[in-house]
């Protein structure tokens, strides 16, 4: 079992950035992939970013080139620094962790945190 909490949201204003934590335990995070979801008000949840267990990693093309995630195995978190973040970027990120090769159904999943970008 994985326990997954999520932090670093908040209310910032457009073209500012966050970085977003989620502290895993229960299980070290290798062998795990992890990744970063967002669902907005009124839409479906959608993944942003994830880091395999090799390092290997996938963005979203919303957020290429703005959104860098990244793991510390040692400390057992994955991070997601959003740099020039737009209202578009609204919404409650979690943080997933599901074993290398799994699909994403099987995921254990953290409460959220809520980002808010003012225009």
């Amino acid at each position: 079992q994985v326990q997954l909490v999520e932090s670093g949201g908040g209310l910032v204003q457009a073209g500012d950035s966050l970085r977003l934590s989620c502290a895993a335990s229960g299980s070290t995070l290798s062998g795990y992939m992890m990744g970063w979801f967002r669902q907005a008000a009124g839409n479906e949840r959608e993944i942003v970013a994830y880091v395999a267990g090799s390092g290997w990693t996938y963005y979203n093309t919303a957020v290429k080139g703005r959104f860098t995630i990244s793991r510390d195995n040692v400390k057992n978190t994955v991070y997601l620094a959003t740099n020039s973040v737009q209202p578009e970027d609204t919404a409650v990120y979690y943080c997933a962790a599901v074993l290398d090769g799994s699909t994403w159904s099987g995921a254990y999943w953290g409460q959220g945190t809520q980002v808010t970008v003012s225009s």
